[in-house]
């Protein structure tokens, strides 16, 4: 699904004139004011007069009811109400008065992109329909702050695309275009006041998770899912099988037989047995850690590189492989681990929420991690602000990492540049980060852990949306339904010291799946390691990778080393968070050879 947004204006024609567009939605005006590419089951267009409203992603709504409210509006505030009671994932826009109104989804799943194009602010889905209106050129900084690890850039920077003149809807915001073509951003959502018992939070993130699936899914339908054996991705399968849906697994094996995923795979699938089972072996070439952009995904990831390209020869594998089945729809557990798991500042916020209880529970964490008294009591008493942090992480991406057994509970992660990162990109991505300290939105939540949490989300949704864009020709779509919004707004207001009980695993999800998930597999008290699959596949790519260093892009460009580069990937060091920046660096390279107009002497025509 690709689509532009125009404004109800008369310029907005000429900018629909420039667009291949298959199909189109007008004001009523009759203006255009929608224009792209999505199947015909996945918008609902709902019209009030002079009104009119555009879902863009499967929900599930009330016509009738859905007409009555939007002949209510007074302004494009009021469409608050109603973004917030949708269930899904999805775009939703209204056009009222010559005022237009868009946004997407909290986790970016589904974002907004704007430029300039025609003297006109218009928004996009993604980034190319908007690269087609302005040819826009790269941004240097930006592909620089690519490569930090772990994790990359942290919130907001994470969001940028690396193209000049073109930005991302900041989180929680929705967009207002006017008839003059001008445009600004209104914040509207916010997280609820974290106040449920277990009991209570159990209640709303299984109707949330219940209606999410519901949405996905019908009878008969053939759904492929993620079955890694973790409690994520196996509640899910459960939940979708419960409908009646034709339910399709797949489990990799993991290369460390310390490893309890395939164990508990399988004991899942033996309470699934109408359910097709895919048991994929653990020495399969399309292992972690492969090149990234190859031939065949050229200017498939046109937002920039990311994080996780060393893995899309395994999701173009599995894609395939869900494809043959007859799956259009693939599930995952990503924003699992964000919502029922433990975060670093967790910690600091035990501390702070219930100060007897929270106290003991960060001592199981002191114990657990090996931490010092004395470094963790520091790091409990840290009062910086959000914008104190993010400035002092960015002073701090040339030093080499922090020590593994120090803990870190400040708002945002402790990212690093590369070893073999110039100078010059340490200080342009130095500049970038205390900018965004210093201009940009504060925290997406008061509470540190909270916000720690809605950052990975949104890592998790732009990752989800990427990867839909990368694999788009490949007729399967990767879903992830702990990332509906509603899911998250349960789960995160359910107390802090209730979602992390002591003594028990994930107690929220848990409690939240009781009944439609067996309590054996709800027994399950660990979690799966994979660093064993990112060394075995650096040493099957290292001769590929080495080949990234002759005639380096990144070098032309003047952001690495690259003998420096080179050494670090024959001797990498023996643990995985050494191989973080390679990750990075390697999806940068790649990115850069692939994607023909970031390459500062292209000329050719835009796509």
């Amino acid at each position: 699904m690709d689509f532009v947004v125009l404004p109800d204006s008369p310029a907005a024609g000429a900018v629909a004139g420039r667009l291949r567009a298959a199909r189109r939605i007008d004001h009523v005006s009759g203006r255009p004011w929608i224009v792209g590419d999505w199947p015909g089951d996945a918008v609902t267009v709902v019209t009030a007069g002079s009104r009119r409203m555009a879902l863009l992603g499967h929900t599930r709504l009330d016509e009738a009811a859905a007409v009555a409210r939007l002949g209510r509006l007074r302004s494009l505030h009021d469409a608050d109400a109603i973004a917030s009671r949708l269930p899904g994932i999805l775009h939703m826009a209204v056009s009222l008065d010559g005022r237009t109104r868009v946004q997407g989804s909290i986790t970016g799943v589904r974002q907004v992109f704007t430029a300039r194009a025609d003297g006109v602010t218009v928004a996009a889905s993604g980034v190319e329909p908007l690269l087609r209106l302005t040819g826009a050129a790269l941004d240097e900084s930006v592909l620089a702050a690519r490569l930090l690890a772990p994790g990359g850039a942290p919130w907001p920077v994470a969001q940028r695309p690396v193209r000049q003149g073109i930005e991302a809807l900041t989180t929680g915001c929705w967009l207002e275009l006017d008839a003059d073509g001008r445009s600004r951003q209104h914040h509207w959502w916010e997280l609820p006041k974290a106040s449920l018992t277990l009991a209570e939070g159990a209640i709303a993130v299984r109707s949330a998770l219940d209606e999410a699936i519901a949405i996905r899914s019908t009878p008969r339908r053939t759904l492929s899912a993620d079955l890694s054996g973790g409690l994520d991705s196996t509640s899910l399968c459960f939940l979708a099988g419960a409908t009646g849906a034709d339910l399709v697994t797949y489990h990799v094996s993991p290369l460390d037989i310390a490893n309890a995923d395939t164990f508990w795979a399988r004991r899942a699938a033996e309470h699934l047995p109408a359910a097709r089972h895919h048991l994929l072996p653990a020495d399969r070439g399309e292992n972690l850690f492969d090149v990234g952009y190859t031939d065949d995904l050229r200017n498939a990831a046109p937002e920039g590189p990311s994080t996780w390209a060393s893995g899309l020869a395994h999701l173009q594998d599995l894609a395939g492989r869900a494809a043959a089945e007859g799956a259009a729809l693939h599930l995952t557990g990503f924003g699992g681990d964000e919502l029922f798991g433990r975060m670093p500042a967790c910690a600091w916020s035990l501390a702070r929420a219930t100060p007897v209880r929270g106290l003991r529970l960060v001592n199981r964490y002191r114990l657990a991690n090996r931490w010092p008294w004395r470094t963790t009591v520091r790091a409990l008493l840290d009062r910086s602000t959000f914008r104190q942090n993010l400035a002092g992480a960015a002073a701090a991406i040339g030093e080499p990492p922090p020590p593994i057994d120090e803990p870190d509970f400040g708002w945002v992660f402790a990212p690093r540049m590369p070893a073999w990162a110039t100078p010059d990109a340490v200080a342009a991505v130095r500049e970038l980060l205390t900018s965004a300290a210093a201009d940009g939105p504060g925290p997406l939540d008061a509470d540190r852990a909270r916000h720690q949490a809605l950052a990975s989300l949104v890592f998790e949704g732009t990752t989800v949306r990427q990867v839909n864009t990368a694999l788009a020709g490949t007729g399967v779509t990767w879903d992830a339904p702990f990332l509906d919004d509603r899911v998250v707004e349960a789960a995160l207001a359910t107390r802090i010291d209730e979602r992390l009980a002591a003594g028990r695993f994930k107690p929220l999800l848990a409690e939240a799946v009781r009944g439609a998930v067996p309590a054996e597999i709800l027994a399950r008290r660990d979690k799966g390691e994979f660093s064993a699959e990112a060394f075995r596949g650096l040493a099957r790519n290292r001769t590929r990778i080495l080949e990234l260093c002759e005639d380096s892009r990144l070098a032309a460009l003047g952001l690495v080393d690259p003998r420096a580069f080179r050494a670090a990937v024959l001797n990498p060091g023996p643990m995985s968070h050494h191989l973080q920046p390679i990750e990075t660096t390697v999806a940068c390279e790649s990115w850069l050879r692939t994607h023909h107009r970031s390459h500062p002497s292209y000329t050719g025509e835009l796509l």
